[in-house]
């Protein structure tokens, strides 16, 4: 039977030094760990969960499986920035993408900024101006149910707002699923793709994205490419979606996607519970042991509304920046997020706190 190993990271630290060292530097981040649970997983069930130390895990690495070893090693991969254009987002720190839906239906903003340039243009200005890294553009609706939309409709819908940022230059992606919306895209001014489908959608998606030379954002969906929220039946769901994503991670290398160019998602919200959303929160450092830059979008998702007498979207900013707070504790370097000024001013505080940490430590006492 087939063994899976996973190296999760179970205790997290202010600073190396608050753990005199043994702490290690999660991603190239802001983030350290300090302990680690080995899980091995058997035919779906967890069979055993070995704890360690930094140093007791240094120690056993060599009698451990490649895998481990791999992990470990991805687990402290520094990340080189991604280049949009003549924009360089650094991913040594957290940075913020803003939303603009040019969509008629979706779950937040629908019908807000589709024909409206003006107000478009507006809300993209003080995205970047309230310190937005990349502005994430998208011209159909993904909520469960959303109705599929024609390629043709959703290049009339992006493109103009793109060309806009493009010649105000902006950093942009294209939250898209289809290679023709991508190829417009890209030539209007877009530099990255962020596909739901994680390329799944059309079988040209892979071969044209690794052609584009562009970076990929690939997010955890369990449905099938055309119903992306269908078949949300997990054993382990942070375990799942592990092995999921590391999948398509090898896919997107296979098709000549080069691995600095390669970003990944958990896809909180698609096919999953609230309790489903919740487990993979709390366990996102885990996702480092896959060697690759994590975005997370949970801004003003159900879970939140679930959570808090059903307030509606617009009403869930508390949540949102409760849940920003969550993965920049974890590390993640991308957040994609509708409210882009409280999430700034909140990441701006939390990395004080971080920098406070790194240079404030106690003396010990001397004889």
């Amino acid at each position: 039977m087939t063994q899976s190993i996973y190296l999760r990271p179970i205790a997290l630290a202010e600073s190396p030094q608050s753990e005199e060292g043994a702490a290690v530097r999660l991603a190239g981040g802001l983030v350290y760990a300090s302990r680690f649970a080995l899980i091995v997983r058997e035919g779906g069930r967890i069979v055993s969960r070995d704890r360690y130390g930094v140093r007791e895990l240094e120690a056993a690495l060599p009698g451990l499986p490649e895998e481990a070893r791999e992990q470990w090693a991805d687990l402290q991969r520094v990340h080189p920035p991604l280049q949009c254009g003549a924009r360089t987002i650094r991913l040594d720190q957290p940075q913020v993408m803003g939303i603009l839906n040019l969509t008629p239906d979706s779950f937040s903003d629908g019908g807000e900024f589709l024909d409206k340039p003006d107000v478009a243009n507006a809300h993209a200005a003080a995205m970047l101006e309230a310190g937005a890294a990349i502005i994430d553009v998208g011209g159909e609706s993904t909520r469960p149910g959303a109705p599929a939309v024609w390629e043709g409709d959703e290049i009339k819908r992006v493109i103009p707002a793109i060309e806009r940022l493009a010649a105000a230059g902006a950093a942009i992606s294209v939250d898209t699923r289809r290679p023709a919306v991508m190829e417009a895209a890209l030539a209007a001014g877009a530099q990255v793709i962020n596909d739901v489908s994680a390329l799944r959608h059309d079988p040209r998606s892979l071969e044209f994205a690794a052609r584009s030379g562009a970076p990929v954002v690939l997010m955890h969906a369990p449905g099938p490419a055309d119903d992306l929220h269908a078949d949300g039946s997990y054993g382990d769901v942070v375990l799942d979606v592990f092995n999921w994503l590391r999948a398509r991670r090898d896919a997107a290398l296979a098709a000549g996607i080069p691995r600095e160019k390669i970003v990944l998602d958990p896809g909180i919200g698609f096919g999953k519970s609230v309790e489903e959303n919740l487990a993979l929160l709390n366990a996102l450092p885990l996702f480092h042991a896959l060697g690759q830059p994590l975005l997370v979008g949970a801004s003003r998702k159900r879970m939140i509304g679930a959570l808090s007498h059903e307030a509606p979207a617009h009403q869930r900013l508390g949540g949102s920046l409760t849940l920003a707070l969550k993965a920049l504790d974890a590390g993640v370097q991308l957040l994609r997020v509708h409210d882009v000024a409280e999430t700034v001013q909140a990441l701006r505080v939390w990395r004080g706190l971080r920098d406070a940490a790194l240079t404030d430590f106690a003396q010990l006492p001397t004889d």
